[in-house]
């Protein structure tokens, strides 16, 4: 054994029972477990007496202010900052979705104004084939037309000279009625 003076303490059975079942339940002796309460008095600085343990309290309260300071201090420096930019974000999201449900009624859209200038612009051709073929018709007008009065011009100076009144109405009747058949 240690040269350690050994002392004793007295106390009644039932203190005896309940630190016979606390060394059974940590699986120590008595003397160990009883050392160990020493120290563990000595090192927590715990009152036995204080059963609500005041000391720990406060320690725990201390932390858990701290703990809240932390909290409240990350909450202004970070998840604010971030929620706003979340919101703000979120609120541009939307605008873009905006946009993009705009471009959609616009894509549904023009398919059927392509339709409607399709068919404005096939009337159009229609229109300038028609105006292409009336101006082919009216240059061939003028070109029978020039021909008649050309005949016309010729017989006259040929009748002008040496026909009666008479031919010179007959060549003015066959040109009128020529140009009339045009």
């Amino acid at each position: 054994m240690s040269s350690d003076i050994l002392r004793s303490i007295k106390y009644s059975e039932v203190e005896g029972k309940k630190l016979d079942l606390i060394s059974l339940k940590l699986g120590r002796s008595k003397r160990q477990v009883f050392l160990q309460m020493i120290d563990y008095f000595h090192r927590t600085r715990k009152d036995p007496l204080d059963i609500n343990d005041e000391i720990l309290k406060n320690t725990l309260l201390k932390q858990h202010r701290e703990h809240i300071g932390f909290v409240k201090t990350q909450e202004n420096d970070l998840l604010i900052p971030t929620k706003r930019e979340v919101d703000r974000l979120v609120e541009s999201q939307k605008k873009v979705i905006h946009g993009f449900n705009g471009l959609v009624k616009q894509n549904e859209i023009i398919p059927q104004l392509m339709d409607r200038q399709n068919q404005y612009l096939h009337q159009l051709e229609i229109h300038y084939k028609s105006i292409v073929f009336q101006l082919s018709d009216k240059e061939k007008l003028k070109r029978l037309f020039l021909n008649i009065f050309e005949g016309y011009a010729a017989a006259r100076d040929h009748a002008s000279g040496l026909g009666s009144r008479k031919e010179r109405e007959h060549l003015l009747a066959t040109t009128l009625s020529q140009i009339k058949l045009l």
